[in-house]
């Protein structure tokens, strides 16, 4: 006799479903837990150390981590700065001549800054391009480290910022005013930072080395330095270049009549800075800051950047824009002013256009 065939009804068929589950959840459930387990403890405990800032997400720079080491890059060139000048080891020589066939000097203080500030940067952020004036020597490699600590003045008035690393490029100018630091003219020497974001100025630092001033300022963000209380726009203050005043005294005399103060000064940064309400009795005060000829965006892009930051405005001499990408001289000239008309002042002086390119 043949065997009786068993037949299962559905009920019985979802019975031996849910038995063969059980089966799989007991042979599985040890090794989920155990994964689940394993991906707990690889995450920080809520209330445990952070991460190290900066590794994550990959590709992203924080801006206000990047202001924090451009204050330290600045203020640790800056030191180099004073250590070589008090010293008297310039060693200074001629690396060239300015296309005015102006002789542009190049010291012992320029470079030990420059490797300083430069190394500092680029350990604490490798993916960031950085431009500097002077050439760094990879067989002078130094390694300077940053402990990540943001400065308390910083994290008050800054918030968190990240950006694409690829976006940005940070120009360095190690020595501000050589020329003015081989004379012993202390006042007019700065070291300076700038962070542009897709060729825009976002972040500057401003340092004086031998006073020990520094003025930051971040846009969309904060500063630790404001505009004075009051400008003159009918007979202005104009600060310009020592070496390179150009034809700035005559036209301007012309357009706001000779009343006009005309401030000859060194260093683009000095210049800025005497835009701004600065406590030092070193620095000068001016209403407006003109560039008539070639100048490098090294020279410029942090004192751009902390006008920017505060409402001010810095364009060529016909009102563009100065872009912080490709090239590294701007050949527009420059000016600069801060709760003026800035559109009324371009249009006051349109002659110093045409010495721009001479």
């Amino acid at each position: 006799m043949a065997p009786m065939g068993i037949r299962l009804s559905p009920l019985g068929m979802a019975v031996f479903c849910l038995l063969g589950l059980g089966v799989l959840y007991h042979l599985y459930s040890g090794f989920l837990a155990g994964r689940f387990a394993f991906f707990m403890l690889s995450e920080p405990a809520a209330g445990g150390p952070e991460a190290p800032r900066g590794s994550a997400p990959a590709g992203a720079v924080d801006l206000r981590e990047l202001l924090a080491v451009s204050v330290l890059a600045a203020v640790r060139g800056g030191e180099e700065v004073k250590r070589v000048r008090e010293g008297n080891v310039l060693n200074a020589k001629a690396k060239g001549k300015t296309r005015e066939g102006a002789e542009e000097q190049l010291t012992s203080g320029d470079l030990l800054s420059n490797r300083r500030m430069f190394y500092l940067l680029k350990g604490a952020f490798p993916a960031v391009q950085i431009n500097s004036e002077e050439h760094v020597d990879t067989a002078d490699q130094e390694t300077v480290s940053w402990d990540r600590s943001i400065p308390e003045d910083i994290k008050q008035k800054i918030q968190p910022k990240e950006v694409p690393a690829e976006s940005v490029t940070v120009w360095i100018d190690p020595l501000d005013a050589t020329q003015e630091y081989t004379e012993d003219l202390r006042q007019y020497v700065t070291t300076m930072v700038c962070v542009a974001v897709n060729g825009k100025p976002v972040i500057g630092v401003i340092h004086k080395p031998f006073s020990a001033y520094t003025a930051w300022a971040m846009v969309d963000g904060g500063s630790n330095v404001k505009p004075r209380s009051s400008y003159n726009e009918k007979t202005p203050r104009i600060i310009v270049s020592r070496s390179h005043a150009g034809k700035v005294e005559q036209v301007a005399r012309q357009t706001f009549g000779n009343r006009t103060v005309i401030i000859p000064a060194g260093g683009a940064g000095y210049k800025v800075l005497a835009l701004l309400d600065v406590a030092e009795k070193n620095q000068e005060e001016a209403d407006v800051y003109i560039h008539v000829t070639y100048i490098k965006k090294w020279d410029i892009c942090a004192g751009n950047a902390v006008l920017r930051a505060l409402g001010g405005h810095m364009t060529t001499l016909t009102g563009e824009e100065i872009t912080y990408t490709g090239s590294d001289g701007n050949e527009g000239g420059l000016i600069a002013s801060i709760n003026m008309n800035h559109k009324a002042l371009i249009e006051k002086l349109p002659d110093l256009e045409k010495t721009s390119h001479k």
